[in-house]
Parts: structure tokens; C-alpha cells; sequence
């Protein structure tokens, strides 16, 4: 599938963080714990250089537990760096934050010498639904969609501790097929860069052959098709998506599909293995 997506006011996102990286402690990368590595921007390495990282699973109550495990076991073997899994659903896990980045910046954190955290992350992954944990307030837009935050800004969460929110900026090209599906699967990429169905019949074929289990319970289907096509075919006849003259709309199928994966209505998968 070959999606283009790289708005301008991305390209203005990213000078902007080059800018202020010189100024940064530690880098905050919000990642989804169902697709960390796609959700990986190879732009911020690249970006952050030598700077300590803090690599956030969100949305973890979506993902699979078990892999999430290998994710977090994973990402922390790497120098610098430091990994947890978190979902912005519970309040109280966005207060782990700070006291991890401290441990990774232990010359900063002091009223004198506040610790200068740098939130990054691809559109629609939690990032400004974290910082308003953090902050205890409605300090950024938060919408399920991506590419709501615009513009950067700086947030005294206390006197020892600075957060500098970035707009999502995703890369000009990605590196596989597999990838592009995994991002569009999960709403990181706009409706308008993508086709449903085709996205929707990539993950219906993924969740057959991974996860079986969870799509009869859900769909309540005894014996699963072997094409991602053919089981959308039949949640549009069991869900009533059907165009006049009883056929199936696939279209319609295919968006209830995803609205539902989404949701971690289908239950907990990972889209990915480390």
C-alpha cells in the first residue's frame, strides 16, 4: 500500500525540534504498544542524537500483554534508554513519568537545575492525552484522530520539571508495506490517505491467521474464511452492511471493522513481535 503523508506544517515541526534539542534532558517518545516499531519515528534518532530516551507504550489496555512484555524487555536493552508500558485510560500512569525521566537525567530535577523534557511522537499515539495528565489539566488538544497539535509549546508540570510538546510528525516514505497497513489499521494516518477496505482486509487477514480466537467470540463465526476479504464479506451480512438489493458494502463493513479493532472491541492484539 503506498501512502504519502507529510503535511507542511510537519516539515516546520521538525526544524522546530531540531532547534530545541540542544536544550533538551531526556527525550519522551510515545510509542503504540501495539505496533512499537512502526510507531517509531527514524526521524527522532536521528533528531535526539546521544540524548536519553524514555520509550512510553500507550494504549497497552489495546495490545496484547504478552508481547508488550517482549516490547518493554526489548526497547530497554538498547544504551540509554528506558521503557514502560502505560495506558492513558488509568490517571495514575502518567504519574511514573516524571520520576523515570529523573532517573535517566540525575544531574537535573532540582528547582535550580529543572529537568527540560521533549514529548515526541507520530500522530494519534497519546501524546496530548498524556501531557494533560501530567499537567492536571486540559493543557493540549486531544482528539481520536491525528495531526491535532499544531504548534509547540512549553509546560511547567513544576518547578523542577519542564515538558515541551511537538506536534506528531511521521516520515516522508514508509520503509514497508507491512508498516504503512499497520499505521492506517490503528488510525495513525489520516482517513483521507487511506482506503478502508484495503486496510481494513489487510488487518482482517492478520487477526485470522494471529488472533482466530478473538474474531469468532466477537463475530460469534464457528469456522473463520481464509481471506481477509471473505470475513469482511461476512461481518457486513451478520452487522447488516448491506447496499439495496442485499449485497454487501464493503466500505461500510470495512469502517465498523476498524472502528471496532480500534476499540479493543475484537480484544487485545499486537501487530507486531519484536
Amino acid at each position: 500500500m503506498s501512502i504519502q503523508w507529510y503535511p507542511g506544517h510537519m516539515n516546520k515541526a521538525r526544524r522546530e525540534i531540531v532547534d530545541a534539542m540542544p536544550e533538551i534532558d531526556v527525550v519522551i517518545e510515545v510509542l503504540d504498544a501495539r505496533l512499537p516499531r512502526s510507531s517509531e519515528n527514524p526521524l527522532i534518532h536521528s533528531i535526539r542524537d546521544k540524548k536519553p530516551c524514555l520509550r512510553i507504550l500507550n494504549k497497552c489496555d489495546l495490545a496484547d500483554p504478552e508481547v508488550t512484555a517482549l516490547w518493554v524487555s526489548s526497547l530497554e536493552k538498547e544504551k540509554g534508554m528506558a521503557a514502560v508500558a502505560l495506558s492513558m485510560t488509568q490517571p495514575s500512569a502518567a504519574k511514573m513519568v516524571p520520576g523515570l525521566c529523573k532517573k535517566l537525567a540525575p544531574h537535573r530535577g532540582t528547582v535550580l537545575k529543572p529537568l527540560r523534557a521533549m514529548i515526541l511522537g507520530i500522530p494519534n499515539v497519546g501524546k496530548s492525552t498524556l501531557i494533560n495528565q501530567l499537567a492536571a489539566k486540559k493543557t493540549a488538544k486531544v482528539a481520536d484522530e491525528p495531526a491535532v497539535t499544531k504548534a509547540q509549546q512549553k509546560i511547567e508540570l513544576k518547578k523542577d520539571f519542564l515538558l515541551v510538546d511537538t506536534p506528531g510528525i511521521t516520515w516522508p516514505k514508509f520503509e514497508t508495506e507491512d508498516c504503512g497497513y499497520h499505521l492506517a489499521a490503528t488510525g495513525a494516518i489520516g482517513k483521507n490517505a487511506m482506503d478502508a477496505v484495503e486496510v481494513a482486509k489487510y488487518a482482517a487477514g492478520y487477526l485470522i491467521m494471529n488472533y482466530p480466537d478473538l474474531l469468532k467470540a466477537r463475530y460469534r463465526i464457528e469456522s473463520l474464511p481464509g481471506e481477509g476479504l471473505e470475513l469482511l464479506e461476512e461481518i457486513g451480512r451478520r452487522r447488516g452492511c448491506l447496499k439495496s438489493g442485499g449485497s454487501v458494502d464493503l466500505d461500510k463493513a470495512a469502517k465498523l471493522f476498524l472502528q471496532e479493532f480500534r476499540a479493543g472491541k475484537i480484544g487485545r492484539i499486537s501487530l507486531e513481535k519484536p
